[in-house]
């Protein structure tokens, strides 16, 4: 077994991208790869509900996805277990349970972050899922929902889930969530960020692994983190900034490799395109993932918008593609 190999198998988390509901779908999850060998990548959140009574395959991915994880969202010990047993059996790597996903759609269907307020029963719902698969069960959730934050709170629900749930994983994301009058936009940034608690969660909980999420828009800012934690995940910046991972390897993992070059990157990423064209996917569902790809290059805002303008028209191609690149890729 390679030592690259061996990092897959045991550093998965120390550096992962965010499931994020709309970007993280399976084009974007191809074209991530593409950057990065090592890098943990998520789904969206997809509900139990969709993959036991949906008409498409919500589980669908590509192998060269791996390492990938589903991120599940519900509150039904029963339905998590019977869609985290179909998730091994299709090959994902890890099952990760939603506990922080604060818009009135995910309330409603009482999953998301307002499970916080009921730390039993995501104990319950982890420890279902647990008993039937091999592969890790792992919580994403928030320091704390509402009035409900303090740090007891917070090493309560952390204690119960771990306990009684048998988790040994949880990715922090260092804000609360306000369950009413703040979107989920705006979750994501007007309550402050408090990573000194989730440093704190980490050293009171030694046994557990841990990583942090929320505000991280550097390698160096990753690197910072890891000296407390055990992973950093990583959201919008790495989606509207993906030139972030071409170093990930070499930075994070200490892969003895070369950056990745992305004019190369794109250019791999054709066969894929040919194939989804070829099942009738619309080139700019692939495309539009890969927009932010030459940020701070000469050339990015016309890369940009060539191919927002002519990727969506019937017909379009990989020559729409590679004229965008042309704009971009003397200019590095």
């Amino acid at each position: 077994m390679s030592s690259q190999t061996n990092q897959t198998l045991f550093q998965p988390h120390r550096f992962s991208i965010a499931p994020m509901l709309d970007w993280t779908d399976r084009h974007c999850r191809y074209f991530l790869r593409q950057l990065s060998s090592q890098t943990l990548l998520y789904t969206e959140m997809v509900t139990t509900g969709a993959i036991i009574h949906g008409k498409g395959d919500y589980l669908a991915y590509s192998e060269d996805e791996h390492p990938i994880a589903l991120q599940l969202g519900g509150s039904d010990p029963a339905a998590l277990a019977q869609c985290a047993k179909l998730a091994e059996e299709r090959g994902y790597d890890e099952i990760n349970l939603n506990v922080g996903c604060p818009s009135d759609r995910v309330q409603n269907g009482m999953f998301g972050a307002c499970l916080m307020a009921d730390a039993q029963r995501v104990a319950d719902c982890i420890k279902a899922m647990r008993d039937v698969v091999s592969i890790p069960v792992t919580v994403k959730t928030r320091i704390g929902i509402d009035d409900q934050d303090s740090y007891e709170f917070l090493c309560d629900f952390i204690g119960t889930v771990a306990g009684k749930g048998e988790c040994e994983m949880f990715i922090i994301h260092a804000r609360k969530a306000w369950l009413s009058g703040l979107s989920p936009k705006e979750n994501r940034e007007i309550p402050p960020l408090d990573y000194p608690r989730v440093y704190q969660l980490k050293r009171d909980f030694p046994h557990l692994t841990m990583a942090i999420n929320g505000g991280i828009k550097t390698l160096e800012e990753a690197k910072a983190h890891l000296e407390h934690m055990d992973g950093v995940m990583v959201g919008r910046e790495a989606y509207q900034n993906p030139g972030l991972l071409t170093a990930v390897d070499r930075e994070i993992f200490g892969i003895d490799a070369p950056e990745v070059d992305t004019v190369a990157a794109v250019r791999a990423m054709y066969p894929y395109i040919e194939r989804e064209l070829a099942n009738g996917t619309y080139l700019g569902h692939v495309t539009r993932h890969m927009l932010g790809l030459f940020q701070g290059i000469p050339g990015a805002r016309q890369w940009r918008r060539y191919l927002s303008e002519n990727a969506h028209k019937a017909g379009a191609g990989i020559d729409v593609v590679e004229h965008a690149l042309s704009l971009v890729a003397d200019k590095r």
